[in-house]
C-alpha cells in the first residue's frame, strides 16, 4: 500500500528536494505551499521526473488552509503516514551578532506564526489522521540555531550567530518534538527534530556548503525510519545534537 506524506513549504529548497527524495521512495507525496504559482511549477517539476506528488494550497499561518488540506487527505487517503514540517522563514536583520536588544516584537510575532504556532497547528490538526497510519511519522525540520548547547559552547562555530527570533522559535519547536515524542511514546508514531545543516537556501544564503538536495537527506531518514528507529531525538546524519 502506497504511502502518504505531506511537505510543507515544499515548492523549493529543502522541502522541494525532501519531496523529491520521498517521491523516489514510491511515496505518494502532498507538496504543501502558500503560493499557487510556485507549488504547482513544483509540481510540473516533478512529475516531469515520473513522480507521484500533488500539490495543495498550504499557508500554516492559515487556519482555514490547515482545515482544508485535512479534509482533502481525510477524504482522498484516509489516513496519513509521513508529515515533515519543513515550511520556515527568517525575518531577523542578519544572522550575525546579537539582536535580542532590538528585534521588533512584531518580527518575533510574525516568525512564531509560521516556524511555531503553524507547525503546532497543522500538526494537531493531522494528528487524528497520522494515528490512522500504520507506521506514522512526524518530522521537525529544526536549526542547531535553536540549541541551548550550541549558543552556551564558546567552541562551536555558531556561537557568534545568534539572531533572537528565529532561534528562539527553532528552540520552541524543538520543545515541541519533546513533548509531542513523549505524548505519543505508547503508540507507533515516531516525532524527531532534523538539523539540516547549513544550506544554500534562501534562508542559509548562495554562502552556504550544503546543497539542498543534501540537506534534505537527514530529514528524509528520519521519515523512513523502521519500528526500531528513535523517537524524541535532535540530529543531523545520524549524530544526536544537544538541545
Amino acid at each position: 500500500m502506497t504511502k502518504i506524506a505531506l511537505v510543507t513549504g515544499a515548492n523549493k529548497g529543502i522541502g522541494y528536494e525532501t519531496a523529491k527524495q520521498l517521491a523516489e521512495q514510491n511515496i505518494k507525496v502532498l507538496l504543501g505551499a502558500r503560493n499557487e504559482t510556485e507549488g504547482k511549477k513544483a509540481e510540473t517539476a516533478l512529475r516531469d521526473l515520473s513522480l507521484d506528488v500533488t500539490y495543495v494550497k498550504l499557508d500554516i499561518s492559515n487556519s482555514a488552509d490547515i482545515e482544508n488540506v485535512k479534509n482533502y487527505i481525510e477524504n482522498e487517503y484516509g489516513a496519513l503516514d509521513i508529515l515533515i514540517n519543513n515550511a520556515a522563514v527568517f525575518l531577523d536583520s542578519a544572522w550575525f551578532g546579537n539582536n535580542v536588544e532590538t528585534v521588533p516584537l512584531q518580527t518575533l510575532r510574525d516568525t512564531f506564526d509560521i516556524n511555531y504556532f503553524g507547525t503546532v497547528e497543522l500538526t494537531q490538526a493531522l494528528l487524528p489522521l497520522i494515528k490512522k497510519s500504520e507506521s506514522g511519522r512526524i518530522v521537525n525540520i529544526s536549526s542547531v540555531s535553536g540549541s541551548f548547547g550550541v549558543h552556551l559552547d564558546e567552541t562551536h562555530w555558531l556561537y557568534q550567530l545568534k539572531p533572537y527570533a528565529y532561534s528562539a522559535s527553532k528552540t520552541a519547536l524543538n520543545q515541541f518534538t519533546v513533548f509531542l515524542a513523549n505524548a505519543l511514546k505508547e503508540t507507533n508514531i515516531k516525532v524527531n527534530a532534523a538539523n539540516p545543516g547549513w544550506v544554500q537556501t534562501s534562508i542559509g544564503s548562495d554562502q552556504a556548503p550544503l546543497t539542498p538536495e543534501e540537506g534534505a537527506k537527514t530529514g528524509v531518514a528520519l521519515a523512513l525510519l523502521d519500528e526500531h528507529g528513535p523517537t524524541g531525538t535532535f540530529s543531523q546524519s545520524g549524530e544526536i545534537l544537544p538541545w
